[in-house]
């Protein structure tokens, strides 16, 4: 049985940092995406940040390419989602999801986490 568990998020002031954790049990497959998606209060679900399972590739959101940053721990089965330069607009539940088969394509996903709430005041 494939589990994922997030955790990291909380209340932050813009241009403050976060850094949300996915630990992956039950799913060993090398060849797929591990993501990050959010979705804001009457807003889509958005593809934020994917990273290769089976390499170092890395996809990002442009909204937001330069301030955060996707990377795994093989040896723990988590990936993180450093999260730098927060801005108001980036409050969402962000999920992690494993098992995809394309990047920041929600519905390409298997596996899917409950959710971490990140929240950012200005």
């Amino acid at each position: 049985q494939v589990q994922l568990v997030e955790s990291g998020g909380g209340s932050v002031q813009a241009g403050g940092s976060l850094r949300l954790s996915c630990a992956v049990s039950g799913h060993t497959y090398k060849s797929d995406w591990t993501g990050w998606f959010r979705r804001a209060p009457g807003k889509e679900r958005e593809g934020v940040a994917a990273i290769y399972t089976g390499g170092t590739s890395t996809y990002y959101a442009d909204s937001v390419k330069g301030r955060f940053t996707i990377s795994r721990d093989n040896a723990k089965n988590t990936v993180y989602l450093q999260m730098d330069s927060l801005k108001p607009e980036d409050t969402a539940m962000y999920y992690c999801a494993a098992g995809g088969r394309l990047p920041l394509l929600a519905y390409e996903y298997k596996y899917w986490g409950q959710g971490t709430q990140v929240t950012v005041s200005s």
